[in-house]
Formats: C-alpha cells, sequence, structure tokens
C-alpha cells in the first residue's frame, strides 16, 4: 500500500472499492524500519526452513569462523567419556538433551511430548523441570533431585526418572459465540530412582524458546528496560512490570535478568554456561563440578571427560554463534489487514508489556549491534500473569505468578521452521490465539479486549502476529 493510500485509510477517506476497511476501521501506521525487526545489521530475508539458523550480516571474518565453530558445538551430539572425541566427550551423567538443537531444533522453539489418543508418546526432551524447595533468602535446589530434573543418563547411570504430563480440556467462547478449548496441564514426576522428592517440592515447566536476536536483546540499555516500568506505572492501566535481578557469575555480580522465563539469567553467556552443565552435563571453568547430589552415588562416581569438559575458547565460540543469530524480515508489514491487526494489538493494550521498539546501545561483545533500532515486542519484565498461569515457583525476585514478556519477533515462521504452533513457557498453547486466552493477571484486560473482538477482527490480529 501506498503512503497515500495508508493517509487516506486512516482518516476513512479512502472508497469501499479500494479498500475494505474504509470509514469502518482505522489502521495503524506503517513504520518503514518495521520491516527490519533487527535493524540492518541483524535482519535477513530468508523464510524458509532455516530462517532461525543464519547469522547477522556484517560479522567479520573472525567471528564468521566463530560462528561456523559455534555452530557445530550447539548443533552436534555430545558423548559418554571417555571416548576418542575428546573435543565432545563428557556428556551426563544425567542429561536432558545430547546437544543444544536437540531442544532448540533449528534455533527454534521445542514443543511439549507427543500425544496419542490422550497417551504421552515419549519422554519430554525440549520441555524441563525446575525444582526447588522453600529456603531464605532464597528457595533451594531439592536435596535429592538438584535444581533441575534430568530425565536421561549415560549408560551405567540411572537417570533421575520419568515426567508424566496429563492434560485438561476448559471450554470457553467468545462474545459472539464461537467455541474455544484450552488444555490445561499436570505434570508429575515418576519412577524416582534416588527416593522422594522433597514434601514441599516446586517444579517448574520450561520450553526451550527460539534463539534468534539474543544480542540485540543483550545490546538494548538498562535504562530502557527500567524506562518500561515507569511507564507502565504512569499509564496506570494495571500493568506493573518489575525487572528480576540476578547473579551474573560472568561478571561476579548481580546484574539485570534478560533471558530465560523468568528473567532468571542476565547474559547469554550465563545462558549458554548453564545450559551446557545443567541440560547436557557438560562441566565449564564457570560450572566446573558435575550437577550429582550426594544421594546419587553412582552419578558422584562416573567418569568425566575433562576438567572442565568443555575449554574457553569452545564455549565463547558457542556463546558468540548464539549472541549472532539473524532474525527473520518481516513479511506483508504494510498490508492492510496486518496494520488493522496491529492497530487491534494496540488497542488492546498488547502493547504495554510486549514493547515495540528499541535502540541498542553499544555492546562491547559484538561492536556491530550497537545504535540498531529494533523490534523485539517484549519489555524484558516479569509480570503478573494470573492463577491459571502459575507455577507457584519463585525464581530469583520473580513470584511464582510472574513471567517474562517474551519477544515476538520471529512468531509468524515457528511453523515453517519447527512443524507446530505450540506457544507459552511449557508448549500448553496449541495456536496463538490460545495463548492470548491464557492470560490473565495484569494482561486480563487486554485478553477481554480479544474475547469482544469479531471473528474478522480475530483474523486480522493473527494476520499482525503472523507478519511478525
Amino acid at each position: 500500500m501506498t503512503s497515500k493510500f495508508k493517509l487516506l485509510a486512516l482518516t476513512g477517506l479512502l472508497t469501499t472499492g479500494m479498500l475494505a476497511y474504509a470509514g469502518t476501521a482505522v489502521l495503524a501506521l506503517y513504520e518503514p524500519s518495521e520491516a527490519l525487526p533487527a535493524g540492518e545489521v541483524g535482519t535477513i530475508d530468508d523464510h524458509g526452513k532455516n530462517a532461525f539458523s543464519l547469522p547477522y550480516p556484517g560479522l567479520t571474518d573472525q567471528q564468521k569462523t566463530d560462528f561456523v565453530v559455534g555452530n557445530s558445538f550447539f548443533k552436534k551430539a555430545w558423548v559418554e567419556a571417555p571416548s576418542s572425541t575428546k573435543a565432545r566427550d563428557g556428556l551426563g551423567p544425567h542429561f536432558i538433551a545430547q546437544s543444544c538443537a536437540a531442544c532448540h531444533s533449528l534455533d527454534g522453539r521445542g514443543a511439549p511430548p507427543d500425544f496419542a489418543n490422550g497417551v504421552q508418546q515419549e519422554q519430554p526432551m525440549a520441555l524441563l523441570m525446575r525444582l526447588s524447595i522453600p529456603g531464605q533468602p532464597e528457595p533451594k535446589p531439592d536435596p535429592v533431585y538438584g535444581g533441575q530434573f534430568n530425565n536421561r543418563s549415560i549408560p551405567g547411570i540411572k537417570p533421575e526418572g520419568q515426567v508424566a504430563i496429563r492434560y485438561e480440556e476448559i471450554a470457553g467462547q467468545f462474545a459472539d459465540g464461537t467455541p474455544y478449548s484450552l488444555q490445561k496441564p499436570t505434570y508429575q514426576l515418576t519412577q524416582l530412582n534416588y527416593g522422594p522428592l522433597h514434601k514441599n517440592i516446586m517444579i517448574s515447566p520450561r520450553i526451550a524458546p527460539q534463539m534468534i536476536g539474543l544480542g540485540l536483546l543483550e545490546a538494548i540499555p538498562e535504562a530502557s528496560i527500567l524506562a518500561n516500568a515507569a511507564r507502565q506505572r504512569q499509564e496506570g492501566k494495571g500493568i506493573a512490570g518489575e525487572p528480576n535481578y540476578v547473579l551474573d557469575p560472568f561478571v561476579g555480580k548481580e546484574m539485570l535478568g534478560r533471558f530465560g522465563w523468568k528473567a532468571n539469567v542476565a547474559s547469554i553467556a550465563q545462558q549458554t554456561a548453564g545450559a551446557f552443565i545443567g541440560d547436557i552435563g557438560i562441566t565449564s571453568r564457570i560450572h566446573p563440578h558435575e550437577e550429582c547430589t550426594l544421594k546419587q552415588k553412582d552419578c558422584l562416581q562416573s567418569p568425566s571427560g575433562g576438567k572442565p569438559e568443555i575449554s574457553d575458547k569452545t564455549l565463547n565460540q558457542v556463546i558468540l554463534y548464539s549472541r549472532t543469530l539473524a532474525v527473520p524480515s518481516r513479511r506483508d508489514a504494510d498490508a492492510s489487514d496486518v496494520l488493522r491487526g496491529k492497530q487491534i494489538f494496540s488497542d488492546a493494550n498488547c502493547v504495554s508489556c510486549h514493547t515495540p521498539s528499541y535502540k541498542t546501545g553499544e555492546f562491547a561483545a559484538i561492536p556491530q549491534l550497537a545504535n540498531q533500532t529494533i523490534y523485539p515486542y517484549t519489555d524484558l519484565l516479569l509480570h503478573d500473569m494470573g492463577e491459571g498461569l502459575a507455577d507457584n515457583r519463585p525464581d530469583g525476585r520473580a513470584n511464582g505468578k510472574q513471567w517474562k514478556t517474551p519477544p515476538l519477533w520471529g512468531l509468524g515462521l515457528i511453523k515453517t521452521v519447527n512443524g507446530h504452533t505450540n506457544y507459552l513457557h511449557d508448549g500448553r498453547a496449541r495456536n496463538m490465539l490460545e495463548a492470548v486466552l491464557w492470560h490473565g493477571g495484569e494482561a486480563e484486560a487486554s485478553k477481554q479486549a480479544v474475547l469482544k473482538l469479531s471473528a474478522d477482527d480475530r483474523e486480522h490480529l493473527l494476520k499482525f502476529l503472523n507478519s511478525l
């Protein structure tokens, strides 16, 4: 649509024959920079199966080399020690997956295990279970099973147990009478091999998110994120985002949390090293010891793949890889139905938490990411999402009802890349509308606005979300 037509649509002067919405609905303005959601340095035009797996344009020759090596260690399977493959041994003893890519398939979003006729067909891999028990000044790991439940193990070592999932269907309807159904999951840890869980155990499911644009999120100035919280309170619409602060072992001090479903990780370096030890069982300089508890004698006696099992050089290459995965460009961002959906998104106040844009600051790790206008659609803050989504497990300063607003860029390509449309922190939502309808707490008013939409406007909203 030309700029002239967009202006006419906004004023209601465009004739019905030229645009169906004329005189009946307002279209949001189109900003040309929206077409490049990660700026000129971080956006690519690939919208196919590998849309989440390409590097930022403009990397130096050395960065390109490190990206390729990091990609290899991200995607290829680790093996148990001792092995002739010295650079990749040390798997486990307990683990969830043998590689990062096993959970982040094609650098995309994980999904819950398959079900057939209501029966769980496999153990989850991309869906992990965080564990803790009450403690002061903060919750503590379970004394027997630690901070994360691992349902796989190397030969000769018992896995910690199995994860059983059940779903309950919850029926509802939109204001126009159109029915919908949500699925509410229940999680149980079974076949426990090291004794019972603590009587006060808290369990939180976490799905693997897509990997794109992480370095750019890390480059957003902290002041910009904190300004979101101040703005939300000034708006007086019941939105009250809060920052999480966590200890980052790479810098040895408390930092603003940006990553993880509860903003419980401050940097991609912290996230990467934590995933290696927690998900694959690979030690590093930052995490030099296997996560075996005193009750897990076989785990404690298992062979090591080195001390540490991943070198600083290799770890840093995987960190660079994770920081420099490009973001696909928008599709049909200036189309009239997409702009109508964008207006609905704004009218429902979804933009308060899913803050559209930022200007990145200086970022020493990847200097090219500085001063970029980006559109991730997140405030990187914690919000009370209501009882329906509560895991009742604190994490840092996050309470049991709070979740970080996830970025929305790449949302419309998840089905293309990963072959599914599962959303939210545990993949319970089977499509975008279900994800919206699970919103509660601070987002209750936005959900109610969506429930009142006509069928046409629901489609316009989905057109916008799928264009991201």
